[in-house]
């Protein structure tokens, strides 16, 4: 599951690959984004695209909110405490999804349409590397990206506008707008740290523009590993400007 990638780029090369309204504000030099940080992304809105920054992580399937809500009801009733379920069900903080592999599910199947795909700028992406891990030490990061110059390349991602949620409980009920992205199987460069998936990614205009415009039958086709020799395992990645 990949939680950090980097964007080391500018607005100026997002645009001419995207043909995107800017909306975004000043974007940093060098950008690691974390799961529920605020992102870059192109987003289909009003029949335009538009670059701004979303809220990374989508909204988890109910079924997943209710079984934490009755977790944390157990837990409370466990201690003597009374419960008003609905109530703390309505409450429960849900982090967001970050990405996104069962398309054809019912919970995500609602948001493949044109309107609620997105693009995800990136340079290089990281998943947790078990081999470098010391004893008693993190698990180290391993990076990606399409080659050692970190080019700019895309996420194929989906978003939702004005989702009502709790995200944390300090926080309390925001509406906000929410993205992620999707994942496949990984392709063997990946493999090699990270056999569950790896995120799906969009190389060049022909599949941006496939992406953002085509029927869902033919847009899906590109939720698949990318080829073995357009992604690299870098030795170290560059350091943020």
């Amino acid at each position: 599951m990949c939680n950090l990638y980097n964007v080391t780029t500018n607005q100026e090369a997002i645009r001419a690959f995207t043909k995107a309204l800017d909306r975004l504000g000043n974007l940093e030099p060098s950008l690691d984004i974390y799961p529920d940080q605020m992102a870059p992304i192109v987003r289909n809105i009003h029949g335009q695209r538009e670059l701004t920054r979303v809220r990374w992580g989508m909204p988890s399937s109910q079924q997943a909110i209710f079984k934490a809500a009755t977790k944390r009801a157990d837990k409370l009733r466990a201690k003597g405490k009374e419960v008003d379920f609905q109530e703390l069900l309505k409450m429960e903080p849900d982090g967001g999804t970050t990405n996104i592999r069962n398309t054809a599910s019912k919970h995500w199947a609602r948001w493949t349409g044109i309107e609620n795909r997105c693009l995800v700028p990136f340079t290089r992406f990281a998943e947790p590397d078990p081999a470098g891990k010391v004893e008693g030490g993190r698990t180290p990061n391993a990076w990606f990206a399409g080659d050692e110059s970190e080019p700019l390349m895309f996420f194929a991602g989906l978003w939702v506008r004005d989702w009502s949620c709790v995200r944390k409980i300090k926080e309390g009920m925001v509406t906000c707008d929410l993205f992620a992205f999707l994942t496949a199987e990984p392709n063997r460069v990946v493999a090699e740290i990270h056999p569950k998936a790896m995120p799906v990614i969009l190389r060049n205009v022909d599949e941006i523009d496939l992406w953002v415009t085509a029927p869902w039958n033919e847009a899906k086709a590109l939720q698949r590993p990318l080829p073995d020799d357009e992604l690299m395992l870098l030795k170290q990645p560059k350091k943020a400007a």
